[in-house]
């Protein structure tokens, strides 16, 4: 499921190493705030960029995401209810994360790309429940621009 858009907003989670962003997508209930917990708590170099609602800007063919004034910081973790975390302002988003049932996990997944406002963006589909999922998520993120993630005109970049 693509994020959707209205104006300047994105529907998803972002979570921000470096100023370097990861996207999660999927419907409610997918478990991207979950996943965005478990990569939190587990990863001291890790921040929310933002959860539920997100913003972005495009500057120099790079799109920043950020959240709202009123979300910064706020995380909904279901069972436990709204908490307030360190954040990312901003973070530059360097891949998108679709959330889908295990079934639909591709076991050997060839390079894809969504554009998200017109910027091609690498794409990988994960389970949100999987134990591996937070650690999946952060390799991903690594690898961009190395052998597993060339552009979209084929060529490796950072």
């Amino acid at each position: 499921m693509m994020p959707e858009t209205s104006q300047q907003t994105l529907h998803g989670t972002a979570i921000a190493w470096n100023g370097e962003a990861v996207l999660l997508s999927g419907p409610p209930g997918a478990g991207k705030s979950d996943l965005a917990w478990r990569i939190l708590e587990n990863d001291p170099a890790a921040r929310l960029v933002g959860d539920d609602r997100l913003e972005w800007q495009l500057e120099e063919g790079a799109l920043w995401l950020s959240a709202p004034g009123t979300l910064a910081g706020l995380i909904e973790i279901r069972g436990l209810g709204i908490l307030t975390l360190p954040h990312a302002p901003k973070a530059r988003l360097r891949l998108l994360i679709e959330l889908v049932s295990r079934a639909e996990v591709p076991r050997l997944p060839l390079p894809a790309f969504r554009e998200v406002e017109s910027v091609p963006v690498p794409l990988l589909r994960l389970h949100a429940f999987d134990a591996a999922a937070p650690a999946k998520v952060a390799l991903a993120l690594a690898s961009i621009g190395l052998s597993g993630f060339p552009g979209p005109d084929g060529r490796l970049s950072r």
